[in-house]
């Protein structure tokens, strides 16, 4: 059965790219990380999900970009929504059809702002009162790094501590106090495919067998402390720094597991090399990666177009963007839906 969402809620979320990674999970099934994470969120590559209850139906449809889904993405929405379903004791079914800017599964947070729209626009059509820290919470159920893209600009996810219960309840994403810097993030897509080992399975990897998990988990706890402060200092030439070196490090680890997980790819490395000659030219320039081979490049909003020009010049056929501080999740008025 085709229906056609009209009537429904429609909410949009944009990506975040952590500066201090989330990476290892304490709790797979409440999705509760091991560490802090602290990130930005952008302002391109949108998703913008409806989510349109329709009585009667015998069972939910999910368009993705206007293919109907299937297999694991299926399973993770309708999953998702089953959550939302049980929060407002209803039984109907629906519609969720989702249009998603971002390269999906390459290392861009495409289920960040997925799932971020998604429980915004669930929330709305199965009419519950949410508050923003319950939202990230239950988007964190989608996707661990959702719960930070229903906030706008730098953004921390809180690990959670104690019980089970007690850490659900203590893991979610709110704004950081930053000081005005003007930041932008030039996005280096080397390659904008699907990834040979997902993230679920490297990060489960990592934690289990990688000797360099627990050092490098320890030192990210430090890199939270000292971002937050250069936030506060304004200061992104320590933030840069700080995010360079625990994104190096949670590569490191990945090499590290058994068998090891490499995502960087020789036009990764040439990405960053790039990054190494602009701070040798004295152009602030830091870089950070995700689980994938593109490299995200944070610089002053001043520098955007001469480090992606750089850029440009060495990925080849590879796309590059420049991206800035973006907004929180947010519903489109009815007139637009």
């Amino acid at each position: 059965m085709v229906v056609s969402p009209s009537g429904g809620v429609r909410a949009v979320a944009h990506p975040n790219i952590a500066l201090v990674k989330y990476w290892g999970k304490r709790d797979e099934g409440l999705v509760l990380p091991r560490v802090d994470s602290l990130s930005l969120t952008l302002d391109i590559f949108p998703t913008t999900t409806s989510v349109c209850v329709v009585p009667g139906a015998v069972g939910d449809v999910v368009r993705l970009n206007g293919v109907p889904a299937s297999g694991e993405v299926l399973g993770r929405v309708c999953g998702f929504v089953d959550l939302v379903r049980g929060l407002a004791g209803s039984s109907e079914r629906v519609v969720v059809d989702s249009v998603n800017t971002v390269p999906t599964g390459a290392g861009l947070a495409s289920s960040a702002s997925g799932f971020a729209a998604l429980a915004l626009a669930a929330v709305g059509a199965f009419g519950l009162e949410v508050d923003a820290r319950g939202l990230s919470r239950l988007a964190r159920r989608g996707s661990g790094s959702a719960s930070r893209s229903v906030f706008g600009g730098f953004v921390v996810w809180h690990a959670g501590s104690g019980s089970l219960v007690e850490a659900d309840l203590g893991s979610f994403a709110e704004p950081v106090v930053a000081a005005e810097m003007d930041p932008a993030l030039v996005v280096a897509v080397v390659d904008g495919g699907p990834k040979a080992v997902s993230s679920r399975v490297a990060m489960r990897r990592t934690v289990e067998t990688s000797p360099l998990y627990g050092p490098w988990a320890a030192s990210s706890a430090v890199d939270l402390v000292e971002m937050r402060a250069a936030l506060v200092a304004g200061d992104l030439e320590v933030v840069g720094e700080i995010a360079e070196r625990n994104a190096l490090g949670m590569h490191a680890t990945m090499l590290a597991a058994r068998p090891g997980v490499r995502y960087m790819s020789p036009a990764s490395l040439t990405v960053l090399d790039c990054v190494g000659q602009l701070r040798r030219d004295g152009v602030l320039a830091y870089a950070t990666m995700d689980a994938g081979p593109n490299v995200k490049v944070l610089c002053r909003q001043v520098d955007a177009e001469q480090v992606a020009k750089s850029v440009r010049e060495v990925v080849g056929d590879g796309a590059v963007h420049i991206a800035r501080s973006g907004r929180g999740a947010y519903l489109l008025p009815e007139d637009d839906r």
